[in-house]
């Protein structure tokens, strides 16, 4: 089944965008000019329009400031952008959704995880690590991956709303965060943006988490243990690849009939 006009426009551009972000020179997708020219979405005029705005040179600042319309541009196109790039989009995660296509979801974690997949609703993922050089050894960094068979038996079961407090928890750092979500002023706001995510896989979505908190209780508090308080099962690599050394994970997984979400929070120095 084709996609809706204005999707594939904002798809398009959503990608154009990435690219020029990461420095690659590209010319305007000639799919996006036939859409765009039939009409196309009003989100797209408006950020092709900003793009023309952008000098091209020095190529840096260029790069920065597409940076900034790919991110105004996501959060506009839709709330759950919005919301995954309020909570997560400062700290060191991992965030994206794709296609349930196994009966064992562990398979659709392990293409999520090597992104060979994207997601179902061209909503926004959040990688850091999307254009490592590790990625050409490793598909899956900084992730170090079990068995697709193996994996979940390394993970336990998190009820629905311990799911939103571990979300939420990954909006700290792990050793240097003075601000712990509990005792934030926007303490509800930053909640309200984790229910908001994990909104989309519905009422009868199952958790998965590799924290070590819920092996014994599928409903612990993660809002007052915090990032720091929180230990649990590692799956990133040990070696130290680009400077960067990982020494601590929250993995937080939502499985549903036609999706599977992957939201994870790195330690590294």
């Amino acid at each position: 089944m084709s996609l809706p006009a204005d999707q594939t426009a904002l798809d398009l551009l959503d990608a154009h965008l990435e690219a020029l972000w990461d420095g690659t020179d590209l010319p305007l997708p000639q799919g996006l000019v036939c859409l765009t020219a039939e009409g196309g979405a009003e989100l797209v005029h408006w950020a092709l329009d900003q793009l023309r705005r952008i000098p091209c040179e020095p190529k840096g600042t260029f790069a920065r400031r597409v940076g900034s319309l790919l991110t105004e541009f996501r959060s506009r196109r839709c709330p759950w952008n919005a919301a995954a790039l309020r909570l997560l989009d400062d700290t060191y995660t991992f965030a994206a959704t794709g296609p349930r296509r196994h009966d064992d979801w562990a398979y659709d974690v392990h293409a999520v995880l090597h992104r060979s997949v994207a997601d179902p609703l061209g909503w926004v993922r959040l990688d850091r690590d999307r254009t490592n050089a590790a990625r050409y050894a490793a598909p899956a960094h900084p992730f170090d991956l079990p068995d697709a068979p193996e994996f979940p038996g390394r993970l336990y079961p998190l009820g629905a709303e311990a799911a939103v407090t571990a979300l939420a928890i990954m909006a700290e750092e792990w050793q240097s965060e003075a601000a712990p979500v509990r005792s934030r002023p926007d303490r509800d706001a930053v909640l309200a943006d984790a229910r908001t995510l994990l909104d989309r896989y519905g009422p009868t979505a199952r958790y998965w988490t590799n924290a070590t908190a819920a092996a014994s209780d599928p409903a612990p508090d993660f809002l007052a243990a915090g990032l720091q308080g929180t230990a649990a099962h590692g799956f990133l690599t040990c070696d130290y690849v680009n400077g960067l050394d990982f020494f601590e994970d929250l993995g937080l997984i939502a499985v549903t009939h036609d999706e599977v979400g992957v939201f994870w929070s790195f330690g590294a120095y």
